[in-house]
């Protein structure tokens, strides 16, 4: 898990001590297919996921 945090300061002012801290988390997972016939290519490609999960086929 890769994690990125951020801070932005809330006030428009130079009160620097009321900032927001927001933090972003990206999950990965590897998964090594041997054999991969062209139909399961096909399948991968056409698998539902939900929102914000993306699915990246290198060959």
């Amino acid at each position: 898990t890769r994690r990125s945090s951020y801070t932005v300061v809330k006030s428009p002012h130079v009160y620097k001590t009321g900032g927001e801290t927001f933090e972003m988390r990206v999950h990965k997972r590897l998964i090594d297919i041997t054999n991969a016939t062209p139909k399961t290519i096909d399948n991968l490609h056409n698998l539902s996921l939900p929102a914000g999960v993306d699915v990246e086929i290198r060959m």
